[in-house]
């Protein structure tokens, strides 16, 4: 997967169908999932699960994919903080942030892309 670390770890991650993987960076953990291969609902799906995963303020998820996923952005953007950025190979990546308050309150079983 392009832009992991070397000592990123392959996690197993409920309701996932893609490969994910953990790692530091600085005092954050990291979790990561690359669905630029892959067509719907599969992008959903899997943020949906990597999302769980984030629970508190020192970590975070990265999602790369084909293009922003803007049906998940409505499904979550209040909940949780997000940067989206192009990379070189027209893929992006997405990082996404807990909010204490907020992120606790996200419908993550609604993985639908409807």
């Amino acid at each position: 997967m392009e832009l992991l670390p070397k000592d990123a770890q392959k996690i197993e991650v409920a309701g996932s169908t893609v490969d994910f993987y953990t790692y530091m960076e600085g005092n954050s953990t990291v979790y990561q999932f690359d669905t630029s291969m892959t067509g719907p609902p599969e992008p959903m799906v899997n943020a949906m699960a990597g999302l769980k995963l984030i629970d508190s303020v020192d970590k975070k998820l990265v999602m790369i994919n084909h293009k922003a996923p803007g049906g998940l952005f409505g499904k979550i953007g209040e909940n949780y903080d997000y940067k989206v950025e192009d990379l070189d190979n027209g893929n992006v990546k997405v990082v996404f942030n807990y909010i204490a308050g907020e992120s606790e309150k996200a419908n993550l079983s609604d993985n639908t892309c409807s």
